[in-house]
């Protein structure tokens, strides 16, 4: 792992392999953040590279523990979560951004705490609980894509064949580019499928470059550029997907040590990822990023192709952090229509979901995990559908605020209490 440095010409292709897999999934929750939150075009430019930041900043603390405890100590490529967007949005839709980002200091300074109990709390996870997490995760996010393939819902072209042409014509390219292709094209796929679906809007008049033109070329992070505000019920639901996020990291370490340095991870190396993580989220939230999370497509990278030295992956980071001091960079992506951007993210929340799929079918499907899975499931999407199911008479607000909107939320408290409450199977 600690081999000696590559020459240039080597380790540049196998540092951006790494850059071009994680660059759109890092981005594109702070653009659906903003659009939620109202912020102004500057702001979503500052959001952008507040996410680019952090996410550089929490590889390398994963690549380089601080004090032997801050980070794994591991090649993990981090960068902001889209399994904390269902939770972010709805938070957004009551508070706005400050309470996003009051919670997600709570929140990381909760995960540290996870980090310190692992061993303990693991138990209440197995792949039933979290395989019916991360489903869930990917089936919420469905309305959001398709909102944006719409044209978004704040557009005046809503729903229009335009809108619709171009994003079926990217999710077309980013199917093409995932299963006609090999090698780097096909890691790089979404991001292939959206420069194609952006070049055919660029053609359409459908791109403006004024916020670019607008722009400095270069800009450091601006440290509490964003008001930050505290409320509980944002705070329950964010400390939850926080918990179970360290689950999910749990998983994306375990397949990088196994997958590619053929070994189980120490439990110092799990503490440590998990802690890193909730350092590097509250810090996060005072450059105005959103909440970091390791990148299981990067882990597919490392297993693939057994190449894990730490300097390629610092590389990777270096990149990532130069890329989210230039604004130009950063004011060039707020250009992406969201038809476009709704076509090709209608592919990673297909993946999400399929994920869930694989994690709950690992596990055998006897009539108690068919239980846990179906009712945790139909409860969160069923109420989270239905407005205002949890706002009648004698229903403390708190609950509907907490529960009402994020149909994750509710999934997996679901899941977490019929796993306990359910008699195991005899083989269990």
């Amino acid at each position: 792992m600690n081999a000696p440095m590559p020459g240039i010409k080597e380790a540049l292709p196998l540092a951006m392999q790494h850059v071009l897999a994680m660059v759109v999934g890092c981005i594109t929750p702070a653009i659906l953040i903003s659009a939620v939150t109202k912020q102004t075009p500057a702001d979503t430019v500052i959001l952008i590279q507040a996410s680019l930041v952090i996410a550089a900043i929490a590889t390398v603390a994963q690549l380089y523990p601080i004090f032997k405890v801050v980070g794994a100590g591991l090649p993990i490529i981090m960068g902001v979560s889209f399994a904390y967007v269902p939770v972010l949005i709805s938070i957004g839709g009551q508070y706005g951004l400050p309470a996003i980002l009051g919670a997600q200091i709570v929140g990381g300074l909760v995960a540290i705490v996870v980090g310190l109990f692992i061993k303990q709390l693991r138990p209440f996870f197995p792949p039933i609980v979290s395989g019916t997490v991360v489903f869930t995760i990917g089936i919420s996010m469905y309305p959001v894509a398709i909102k944006y393939m719409a044209g978004g819902a704040a557009s005046a072209t809503f729903g229009s064949a335009l809108n619709w042409g171009v994003a079926i014509f990217t999710l077309a390219a980013t199917t093409a580019f995932n299963h006609y292709t090999k090698g780097f094209m096909k890691l790089a796929s979404v991001l292939l499928g959206l420069v194609s679906g952006y070049i055919l809007a660029y053609f359409l008049g459908m791109v403006s470059f004024d916020s670019v033109y607008n722009t400095a070329w270069m800009q450091l992070p601006r440290p509490m550029h964003f008001p930050i505000e505290f409320h509980v019920t944002a705070i329950m639901s964010m400390v939850i997907m926080f918990v179970v996020n360290s689950v999910q990291a749990i998983g994306d370490i375990s397949a990088t040590t196994v997958g590619a340095l053929d070994r189980e991870p120490s439990d110092r190396e799990l503490a440590g990822g998990i802690i890193g993580n909730g350092v590097t989220s509250a810090l996060g939230a005072l450059l105005g990023g959103l909440p970091t999370a390791t990148y299981s497509q990067n882990v597919g990278i490392f297993t693939i192709t057994r190449v894990v030295n730490k300097r390629i992956v610092a590389l990777a980071a270096l990149i990532i952090f130069i890329a989210g001091v230039l604004p130009k960079f950063s004011a060039l992506l707020t250009t992406i229509p969201q038809a476009v951007l709704g076509g090709a993210t209608m592919t990673v929340f297909a993946a999400i979901t399929m994920t869930g799929m694989k994690l709950i079918v690992s596990a055998k499907m006897t009539p108690r995990n068919a239980a846990v899975v179906g009712i945790a499931v139909a409860l969160g999407v069923g109420i989270s559908q239905v407005p205002n199911a949890l706002a009648g008479p004698g229903m403390p607000a708190w609950i509907s605020q907490i529960f009402g909107s994020s149909s994750v939320i509710i999934s997996t408290v679901i899941a977490v209490l019929l796993n306990i409450i359910i008699p195991k199977d005899k083989e269990q």
